[in-house]
């Protein structure tokens, strides 16, 4: 299973941003999300959904080898490991390996598919083709 972006058809609504916090900090603060929006400027209400790509390069960076990759293929955080030092964020090609003041370990997608439930226009959906990353289960891919 693999996460599909379409940035052809995001509006910015954020939901995929909202349903992701809740999802995994039980509140709606998409700052505490494991994606994000970005603006595409000068074109204003054109909008950019970026998701993990599940690359590893993360992984391959965390000196307490606290980013695993779970059944799914999917890189997870051993919150009990991480130690917040942030080495995964400066090494995230996409920019989406998080920290947060309030929250003790990194934030990094872990494939729930809750952004893709909920995201009506297709932006972000579900796709199950084979991954395009190397030895994975669980990837992203922009079209």
């Amino acid at each position: 299973m693999r996460i599909k972006v379409d940035r052809t058809k995001c509006t910015g609504c954020r939901l995929c941003l909202q349903i992701c916090a809740i999802e995994n900090y039980g509140e709606i603060n998409p700052k505490k999300a494991a994606l994000r929006i970005e603006a595409k400027f000068p074109e204003p209400g054109q909008y950019r959904p970026f998701v993990c790509t599940q690359c590893g390069k993360c992984a391959e960076v965390c000196p307490e080898n606290a980013i695993t990759r779970n059944d799914v293929g999917a890189y997870i955080v051993d919150k009990s490991l991480c130690t917040n030092c942030g080495a995964c964020v400066t090494v995230c090609p996409v920019g989406v390996v998080f920290q947060h003041p309030e929250i003790n370990h990194v934030i990094i997608c872990n494939f729930c598919m809750k952004c893709t439930e909920l995201c009506s226009t297709g932006a972000i959906v579900k796709w199950d083709k084979a991954p395009a990353s190397k030895g994975g289960t669980a990837a992203a891919e922009e079209v």
